[in-house]
């Protein structure tokens, strides 16, 4: 993802699943977001995950009316979606994004299910 960072420009602050846990929990004003399509979600989310789903046409409107004084967690299947929408987030003005680097695929945390 670094190589991606150079290359983009952007500065997505990617984190291993513990250290994104972790200041998920520690964070009071912050939102999960998964942009994953609905049926991987159904499958299997992150607690308490709001889905807005990349693939949608809507995504970046609906990305638009999410609340820019919060602190966004971003997470898909293996890293690389989240990581386009945390860049998408970070160039329309959002300051606090983290991205789960390598996507739910490695998260140990709870999760919740169907």
């Amino acid at each position: 993802m670094e190589i991606l960072n150079s290359i983009y420009g952007e500065e997505v602050n990617n984190l291993a699943p513990t250290t994104f846990e972790k200041m998920m929990k520690e964070e009071k004003n912050a939102a999960i977001l998964d942009v994953r399509t609905h049926a991987e979600n159904i499958l299997v989310r992150i607690q308490n995950s709001i889905l807005i789903d990349i693939y949608k046409p809507d995504f970046l409107e609906k990305i638009n009316e999410l609340d820019r004084s919060k602190t966004y967690f971003v997470y898909c299947r293996t890293g690389i979606r989240s990581y386009n929408a945390s860049k998408q987030m970070l160039q329309m003005g959002f300051e606090k994004v983290y991205n789960l680097e390598t996507g739910i695929i490695s998260w140990t945390g709870e999760v919740e299910h169907g």
